[in-house]
């Protein structure tokens, strides 16, 4: 019982050093995608170009620290997000496979154990990307006047729950929940299937199965996973961040009435707004939580199956 209990809090403990390591290198593309999903779907103010032309604004008038604008709540949220999705994820399997490993990938494991991690993080990610997206809306470009702009990311909770209620921190709630759960199913499904048939490929060509060529594996499932995710959900994103940017407390909160009306305005580009810097983003920030996973799971003695 004891070994279980190290094992489980071990999977936790890699979880969140994965997280922070993915928002090191994801959080300057996601700053860029949010703000093309905030300037390109609203009918008023500038719109951009593409992500490049977003990116080359944020740093002419902001520099790199505005690529990095709320990432003190996506730290913190991604840390504790990332924390909890591998290890409810990992401990899911394992109850749901009964202890037995199995020789290749159960999408009736695989699928109902990320579906349920993913619903569980969505309570934790949706206040804190409310405070991100909000603090990156206000930068470059941001229609927000600067006398009632945010002063940092607590100045931006403690108003938001003043002027808006306590509920209003978990606005968008139940798209977070939604882009979580089918994502993080599509996920694991794509990772696990990609690194059970490159580990099958790679043991036949080679009996020299290096720590460097499960680097690479991790690499490519990771990449290609977090590639999936972002293809899948989206346009539920894309509504998530007008739910939680919308400077009206009584604006509609249902993301398929939203997108609804972004689709007869843009039609289905319109919905994947930010798709480029999303893409971009997804390979190197999933395949760097993937690999730091793994490596920390090495560290801490964790067997992944």
């Amino acid at each position: 019982m004891e070994e279980s209990w190290g094992s489980g809090c071990k999977e936790y403990v890699a979880g969140l050093i994965a997280g922070v390591a993915t928002v090191i290198v994801g959080h300057p593309f996601d700053t860029v995608k949010v703000k093309l999903q905030k300037h390109n779907t609203e009918v008023h103010g500038i719109r951009y170009k593409n992500g490049l032309h977003c990116t080359e604004r944020i740093l002419r008038t902001e520099g790199v620290r505005g690529l990095y604008r709320g990432a003190t709540p996506s730290f913190l949220g991604m840390a504790f997000e990332s924390s909890l999705l591998f290890g409810i994820y990992s401990q899911t399997k394992q109850l749901l496979q009964g202890g037995v490993q199995s020789g290749g990938p159960q999408p009736n494991v695989i699928i109902p154990s990320a579906a349920f991690g993913g619903s569980i993080i969505s309570f934790v990610l949706c206040p804190s990307e409310l405070v991100k997206c909000r603090m990156q809306v206000q930068g470059t470009d941001s229609l927000v006047p600067k006398s009632v702009r945010y002063t940092s990311p607590l100045d931006c909770a403690l108003r938001t729950v003043k002027q808006e209620g306590v509920m209003a921190i978990f606005r968008g709630g139940s798209t977070t929940f939604l882009r979580e759960a089918i994502g993080n199913a599509v996920f694991f499904s794509v990772y696990e299937h990609v690194r059970y048939y490159m580990h099958l490929k790679l043991k036949a060509a080679s009996s020299d199965h290096s720590n460097l060529i499960d680097m690479g594996i991790g690499i490519v499932s990771g990449g290609l996973g977090g590639v999936a995710f972002w293809s899948a959900v989206l346009p539920l994103d894309v509504a998530k961040t007008i739910i939680q940017t919308a400077p009206d407390k009584n604006a509609s909160t249902n993301p398929f009435q939203i997108l609804n009306l972004i689709y007869r305005r843009a039609g289905l580009k319109g919905c994947y707004t930010g798709l480029g810097p999303t893409i971009m983003r997804a390979f190197p920030a999933n395949a760097t939580a993937i690999v730091t996973w793994e490596l920390a799971g090495k560290l801490l003695g964790i067997k992944h199956g």
